[in-house]
């Protein structure tokens, strides 16, 4: 089996990722520090797939750590980086933060890539490299708008690091640039764990439905949408964690060395939209305000996934009421847990 190195593994979509590569027949270790992850997420990992990942808790900020995993599995045939800060808000309060963290650790990451030969590289990009587009939906040749966060101008550098990287070496890599990624594996056994007060839609909503948070926020309902709330393009997270399977197999036949792809469903929906189906769902009425614009986000954005489709042979299985339902019954699932580390978080 060939052995892929997940960086981030604890996460959201890293772990997600990791049980589509083990049920693809693949070989995984991760590295997460889990300063913004639960190491609990790997027992989840290994209920669904009988497999115990080795993790190392590791910070990719320093080289010489890094680089001992590499010297300690010189067989790493892939790599998959998700490891990164990912709140938008939180990267304009904290700019220097999200340089130094995102920049850093991908730097030592294509340091090893390099020395250690590894020949195929998979970037956890995101849709915020679009900046705010002028036409949608974005392909993969959209022109960048200005970053509206710190966070997206950390993957708009990033592109073009593993950019230069490729081409300077023997390498090969996927860009792929995530819409928004929500939901859990219809397992339960693993979904999103935000630590603290949730940054992305879909966990406010949840967290505020079962009543860990009061209300929540809708930020802005005066942008120029139909609803006037902002637009988005969500996709399941077990769909997005497939699509890094197949990127790993595309690059062993495919000659370029650089492909880029956008993970998206091709379709957008509004704030309130997303809203309302999670309402017909749980059967639910939840407490929302709506509050001001927030900084860093953008009005509207949804992507063409032709390529993937075409290239990658990718598919999106669930839609949009399979998102909100997943979500749910992990909110539910984290609600009831028996885990100390899980029940800490799901009441807190």
């Amino acid at each position: 089996m060939k052995k892929i190195l997940v960086t981030g593994g604890c996460g959201y979509i890293g772990s997600h990722t990791i049980v589509d590569l083990i049920e693809n027949g693949f070989s995984v270790i991760s590295v997460d520090n889990n300063s913004r992850s639960n190491p609990e997420i790997l027992k989840g990992i290994e209920k669904i797939t009988g497999v115990l990942i080795k993790n190392y808790c590791v910070d990719l900020c320093i080289f010489d750590d890094t680089h001992a995993i590499f010297q300690e599995n010189p067989d790493i045939s892939g790599i998959i980086h998700f490891a990164a800060y990912k709140a938008v808000g939180e990267s304009v309060q904290h700019p220097m933060m999200y340089f130094e963290n995102n920049i850093n650790s991908l730097i030592n990451i294509l340091k090893c890539a390099s020395e250690f030969q590894i020949p195929h590289f998979v970037f956890s990009s995101s849709c915020t490299v679009y900046g705010n587009p002028e036409q949608v939906p974005v392909t993969e040749n959209t022109p960048f708008q200005h970053a509206e966060s710190p966070y997206g101008y950390t993957k708009q550098i990033g592109e073009e690091m593993v950019r230069y990287s490729s081409d300077s070496t023997n390498m090969k890599s996927v860009l792929l640039r995530y819409f928004n990624p929500v939901g859990a594996h219809p397992s339960c056994a693993i979904g999103e764990l935000p630590l603290g007060k949730p940054a992305n839609l879909v966990p406010a909503i949840t967290q505020t439905a079962i009543g860990k948070l009061p209300e929540m926020t809708v930020f802005g309902d005066d942008y120029p949408t139909h609803d006037g709330s902002c637009i988005r393009d969500y996709i399941h997270v077990s769909d997005i964690a497939h699509a890094h399977t197949l990127a790993l197999k595309f690059l062993e036949s495919s000659h370029k060395k650089l492909n880029i792809y956008n993970l998206g469903s091709g379709n957008g929906f509004s704030v309130l939209e997303v809203i309302k189906m999670f309402e017909e769902v749980s059967n639910k009425k939840l407490n929302y305000k709506i509050g001001s614009r927030r900084p860093g986000d953008v009005i509207a954005i949804y992507a063409n996934n032709d390529n993937a489709k075409n290239d990658l042979k990718w598919n999106c299985k669930y839609d949009l009421r399979d998102m909100m339902k997943t979500a749910w019954d992990w909110e539910l699932k984290l609600y009831n847990d028996t885990s100390p580390m899980l029940k800490n978080i799901s009441h807190n």
